[in-house]
């Protein structure tokens, strides 16, 4: 890769930081499973003007949600569960769920009627089960995650399971509680034990301890062209239960060493975490032709976006190449045809989504710095 192009990644995100777009950015690019670059720019708090740390801890949000995926994989590869079981299988609660009668969208009220067949794990996976994105809100808060998943077995689906899409929290959390289940281990630890270990992924966690608290980012809200700090989200309280769809704290390393698993088809440092076949359908779009994903021609894989043809690749990505975002603007890549892995994290909960001036001018950045 070429040295300087490289060196456009720090200097435009710093561009960035002085236009007061975000606090400060941490970047990586890795290629042939080498570190090419990796840059901190700006804060990590603004307020303190404390310096962004190349090992700064982020909110991930989203990000969550392929190694959420990556925890029923090993399960799947140890044949304890398969990824075409009906959800009921594992969770009784889901027994009985009705589908909206008329077809979403159709402006009338009708009965719900029981679907044509019952979700299944992979249809949480690929957010094509019909579940809504959030929760309602409940009355009697929960105090563990089987009593949070509990009431999406009594929701109402939006659609027949597998014939579209809808991204939905409520699935991935329902696939955390599965993990549980067939494990028999709280879904955290299990994670702990079975892919941030073996990883070498030291820094994630859902609940951070004091000794990581003083290198955790600040999170901000554009507020009309002012970066404000969105305490909601830093001071959140209630239980600790560690959410499956978009829980973990991480750092640029960490999620470089998940995603160039995925990428070596299963394994870093001579430690298989996955199976090649299940790595491989991590990054495989399961969708069709249903529309799907934030990521323009995008399919959906497991946790993952796929660039399924030539009009996604307006930002140099490969067709093939896996994407993922998070609400607090967070973004990785694997570009399996270029051998190269990239990663952006800052924290600011609007502007832009998955297609944001900062992510798509890293991605564009990064791959164009290949050389040969």
């Amino acid at each position: 890769m070429d040295a300087g192009r490289l060196g456009r990644i720090p200097a435009r995100m710093k561009e960035f930081v002085d236009a007061g777009k975000a606090a400060g950015f941490v970047t990586v690019v890795a290629r042939h499973g080498k570190l090419a670059a990796l840059d901190a720019v700006g804060y990590q708090e603004l307020e303190t003007k404390t310096p962004m740390r190349t090992d700064s801890i982020f909110r991930i949000a989203s990000l969550t949600k392929p190694i959420t995926c990556a925890g029923i994989m090993v399960l799947a590869d140890e044949a304890k569960l398969n990824v075409m079981d009906p959800v009921e299988k594992y969770l009784p609660e889901f027994k009985g769920q009705k589908v909206v009668g008329c077809g979403s969208g159709s402006g009338y009220d009708c009965a719900s009627v029981t679907p044509r067949r019952p979700i299944n794990i992979l249809d949480l996976m690929t957010h094509t089960s019909g579940l809504p994105g959030a929760f309602p809100a409940s009355r009697t808060p929960p105090t563990t995650l089987a009593e949070r998943v509990a009431p999406a077995g009594k929701l109402t689906l939006l659609f027949e399971p597998g014939s579209a899409w809808n991204y939905s929290n409520v699935g991935f959390a329902t696939l955390g509680r599965i993990i549980e289940v067939v494990s028999k281990q709280p879904y955290d630890k299990f994670m702990a034990e079975r892919v941030f270990a073996p990883l070498g992924m030291k820094d994630t966690t859902y609940f951070a301890d004091d000794a990581k608290t003083s290198r955790i980012a600040a999170v901000y809200t554009d507020d009309n062209g002012t970066l404000k700090r969105a305490s909601s989200v830093e001071n959140s309280t209630g239980p600790r239960i560690p959410a499956p769809e978009g829980g973990i704290l991480s750092t640029a390393d960490d999620l470089l060493r998940f995603n160039q698993m995925i990428l070596n088809k299963g394994t870093l440092n001579g430690k298989r975490v996955l199976s090649i076949p299940a790595a491989e359908m991590m990054g495989t779009s399961m969708t069709g032709d249903i529309k799907a994903g934030f990521a323009p021609f995008a399919g959906h894989g497991l946790g993952y976006e796929v660039v399924r043809d030539a009009r996604g690749t307006f930002r140099y990505n490969s067709v093939g190449t896996i994407v993922k975002g998070g609400a607090y603007r967070t973004y990785e890549f694997i570009d399996p045809a270029r051998d190269l892995v990239g990663i952006i994290l800052y924290q600011r909960t609007n502007g832009g989504g998955d297609v944001s001036d900062e992510i798509n001018a890293f991605i564009a950045l990064a791959t164009a710095a290949i050389e040969k």
